[in-house]
């Protein structure tokens, strides 16, 4: 095989897909460049095959800067460079049709992940873009000078690659059986760059064994989550909550953990609470409670709390505070009436841990957005590397907005690369 390429891309995820398909695009508009994309594992995109359910939630229908943990201004402007509209499109031209689904995120028509990865995957050979498995990258070494004919070299698990310019896509900690093990971010440290803290984030909590999460697996409900950290509210957000097993998972949870996970990593104080009825405030749960029980003092407090919650929540919830959920409503005390309001207004949830990197669906933490041009992606620290991915700190919410991120920075860093090296000629 020859040991040189003009562009090397290392990592075959989504990120690394996209980029190798944008820069091997832009290659053909400007003349041939050789362009290798670099994997470890056996098999590619495992984390697109499994993503979405199986089914790749591609994007959302709505994107914008706010739907990321990561520095508002450069995120706004990637996404300005490849926004919703142009996935669209661009999805269009790989023979992959979208739907829209009542959440307001994207699936192709067929509801198969493998879908998308053919098409990425198909694309990429078509414009003549080598996919090497089983090359696992070691190291990359930076250029000797600043001349033409000095190149990175990439040296990986077959032999080493000399490289004019490389595009960085390993990803970050989560999901560690598809390959995502931290280890692009070793690499970048030794050329120069700083690694924040990494946490799980999109990642369901493990409640104490004494909450009565055990006894409403399978039980979803809306409500309103609320982080402190310090005594100080930092997240604050409504969606869905499952109650599962091991704790809590569902959307708002994987969307609200990476502010506790944080926290905890830090090693601070942190809190989340959970308000079941969440269109109402404390004062008006109270009113809303009396009144029922002035109207209705016959009926068990457990089913009067069901008209508003689910039955196995308001029964658990009642035997939680103390009350027997049979009670007559018409004979719960002052103080019992207050313990309910608490309870769902502001439930605290024993959270002793989140459930790892094995079920975290992305990575908070990273590279710092500063250390990267977010109009091409290129490296300030190593002229020639472009960081793309997960592997920065960016992290957005569920419903395909980390995939809008791979696709937006992998378009950014193919086209930039190609053009970086046509300056040069």
């Amino acid at each position: 095989m020859d040991d040189r390429a003009d562009i090397v891309i290392v990592g075959a995820g989504a990120a690394g897909l996209a980029a190798g398909i944008f820069a091997a695009e832009a290659a053909r508009e400007r003349g041939s460049s050789r362009i290798v994309v670099l994997d470890g594992a056996k098999k590619i995109g495992a984390k697109i095959l499994i993503s979405g359910g199986g089914r790749c939630n591609v994007t959302h229908e709505h994107v914008t800067h706010e739907d990321f943990n990561g520095s508002p201004h450069i995120v706004r402007n990637v996404l300005a460079a490849f926004g919703v509209e142009a996935t669209r499109r661009w999805f269009a031209s790989l023979g992959v049709e979208l739907k829209r689904e009542e959440t307001g995120k994207l699936f192709p028509v067929t509801d198969q992940a493998r879908t998308v990865l053919q098409a990425l995957t198909t694309r990429c050979e078509a414009l003549g873009a080598t996919i090497l498995l089983h090359h696992r990258v070691r190291e990359i070494i930076p250029p000797a000078d600043s001349s033409e004919s000095s190149a990175f070299l990439v040296r990986h698990e077959q032999g080493t690659l000399a490289a004019r310019r490389v595009i960085l896509a390993t990803g970050g900690r989560s999901l560690p059986k598809t390959g995502s093990d931290g280890g692009g971010w070793g690499m970048v440290r030794r050329l120069g760059h700083d690694v924040t803290p990494t946490y799980p984030a999109l990642v369901p909590l493990v409640l104490h064994q004494d909450m009565f999460h055990a006894e409403l697996s399978g039980v979803s409900q809306e409500v309103e989550l609320t982080t402190q950290v310090n005594g100080r509210t930092v997240d604050r957000r409504r969606g869905s909550l499952l109650w599962t097993h091991f704790g809590i998972s569902g959307p708002v949870v994987m969307d609200a953990s990476r502010f506790w996970t944080r926290a905890r990593g830090e090693g601070v104080a942190v809190e989340m609470r959970c308000h079941v009825l969440p269109d109402m405030n404390r004062e008006a749960v109270d009113r809303w409670l009396k009144a029922e029980i002035a109207g209705k003092p016959r009926r068990a407090v457990a089913k009067l709390v069901a008209s508003r919650t689910p039955d196995r929540f308001a029964t658990a919830l009642c035997r939680f505070i103390g009350i027997d959920p049979a009670t007559l409503s018409g004979q719960v005390k002052r103080e019992q009436r207050q313990a309910l309001v608490q309870g769902l207004t502001s439930l605290p949830l024993p959270i002793e841990r989140d459930r790892g990197w094995n079920y975290a669906e992305v990575t908070a933490g990273g590279v710092p957005l500063a250390e990267i041009n977010f109009r091409t992606m290129e490296s300030r620290k190593a002229p020639g590397l472009y960081l793309i991915g997960e592997l920065l700190d960016c992290d957005g919410r569920i419903g395909g907005f980390n995939f809008q991120w791979a696709w937006a920075t992998g378009y950014l860093a193919g086209r930039s690369a190609v053009a970086g090296l046509a300056a040069t000629n």
